[in-house]
């Protein structure tokens, strides 16, 4: 195991960290010496609550097989407890670096600071925290959420230009969640004008069973539907199923627009029941590995990198769809 930071070590990483530009924790002074093969990461996933986050873990686990680092891996079924038991559990094991896509945004500072007194690096993933302390973490890699959220409303703003009065319903991310928090305000900065109007906005807990349960309680609630804003793919296919079984046309009848871009939504884009995807990636896991590789070996890295993303469609979905890797 390589050695952690202590006493005037770690003290100057901390530093590093607080400048923004953030330099590796207890195990960089020998990173060199043993290579790849003698970094332990801990990674607490949020769960496995849909198609993408699926997909993330498979690339995550994959990217760090390839590397030779060892991965200690932890499911937290969408639960922060879960998460912060593993922290704590990777700290006692004292891993090289600790990252974690966190299930919601706040609580996170004390076990964070846990991790910093033990001269183990955080790198978050997908997803952020709302501390002002900064120093918590070395990096975040992940989406611009918020910018997601607007090329959605940027859609929306086209599609309706002249329509007169437009009802959306939303399907939110986990309460709490960063995705969730941001789509929503994304959405919100450039759908302005007075005759959109969100009739209702509920949490889909980012599941397909908990997109369908909440769009059946919209539609008898709201009978003049004009469009689904779902946070991801899942819910909109969720949306689709409970659409369908109303007797209406979904992609005519209700236009709806999603997040992701996983094969399942894109196959719904190309089939029409869907109208337009904003892609999030959760190939994250070789953009992980060269952090982890950073950082134990002393080096910056820079403390926000956003994952490069585009949107689609009907027809650049069935452009993509035959190569695409989620």
């Amino acid at each position: 195991m390589i050695k952690k930071f202590t006493g005037v070590a770690a003290t100057a990483a901390m530093l590093i960290a607080l400048t923004g530009c953030a330099g590796g924790g207890g195990s960089g002074a020998q990173g060199g010496e043993g290579g790849s093969e003698d970094i332990v990461v801990g990674f607490a996933q949020v769960g496995a609550e849909s198609g993408w986050r699926t997909a993330n873990t498979t690339d995550i686990k994959r990217a760090f097989e390839e590397a030779g680092i060892e991965l200690k891996f932890s499911d937290a079924q969408q639960k922060q407890e879960n998460q912060i038991k593993a922290i704590r559990s990777y700290i006692q094991q004292q891993v090289d670096v600790i990252a974690f896509s966190p299930v919601v945004e706040s609580g996170w500072d004390t076990v964070l600071k846990e991790a910093k007194d033990a001269g183990i690096p955080v790198v978050l993933t997908d997803r952020a925290v709302d501390s002002e302390d900064e120093s918590l973490y070395v990096s975040f890699l992940g989406s611009d959420f918020v910018l997601e959220g607007e090329r959605a409303g940027e859609w929306v703003n086209t599609e309706f230009a002249d329509a007169d009065q437009v009802n959306i319903v939303e399907l939110q991310g986990t309460t709490g969640a960063a995705p969730a928090n941001d789509r929503a305000e994304g959405f919100r900065n450039v759908v302005t004008d007075p005759k959109f109007e969100v009739v209702a906005s509920q949490t889909g807990d980012f599941t397909r069973a908990g997109g369908k349960q909440v769009m059946e309680a919209f539609l008898k609630s709201n009978p003049d539907i004009d469009l689904v804003y779902a946070h991801n793919d899942d819910m909109g296919l969720g949306a689709i199923e409970a659409i369908e079984a109303a007797g209406l046309v979904p992609g005519e009848d209700i236009k709806i627009v999603t997040v992701d871009a996983v094969k399942d939504g894109m196959q719904a884009l190309v089939d029409g029941k869907i109208n337009f995807i904003v892609e999030c990636s959760p190939l994250l896991g070789d953009q992980l590995v060269e952090i982890v590789q950073k950082v134990v070996a002393g080096e910056d890295v820079e403390k926000r990198i956003v994952t490069e993303e585009t949107t689609f469609t009907q027809e650049q979905a069935a452009e993509a769809l035959p190569n695409r890797q989620y």
